[in-house]
């Protein structure tokens, strides 16, 4: 959750940055509103773009996760069933 925090604080800084820039430059007020609107689009596709990727990124990492449960599940029943043969042979 840290990475989470550390984007969106990255993503808030940004934003911040950018709007004292914009509004502290010494330009008309509609060519300011005109920068406003054109930096927050730009703004709005880079956090869609992170999210984007913080959502593929999760993705792979639950599909690795699950395939490694898979494949211990399936060890551990080729394991018990092993056990299981080796406990009939000791008792046969």
């Amino acid at each position: 959750m840290s990475n989470s925090k550390a984007l969106l604080g990255f993503v808030a800084g940004a934003a911040v940055g950018a709007l004292a820039g914009i509004l502290f430059a010494p330009d008309k007020g509609s060519a300011t509103r005109k920068k406003i609107k054109n930096k927050s689009g730009d703004l709005a596709e880079s956090v869609k773009h992170k999210f984007s990727d913080l959502i593929d990124g999760m993705k792979n990492i639950y599909s690795d996760a699950k395939d490694e449960a898979e494949e211990l599940s399936d060890k551990a029943k080729a394991k018990l069933a092993s056990a299981k043969n080796e406990a009939k042979s000791a008792l046969s």
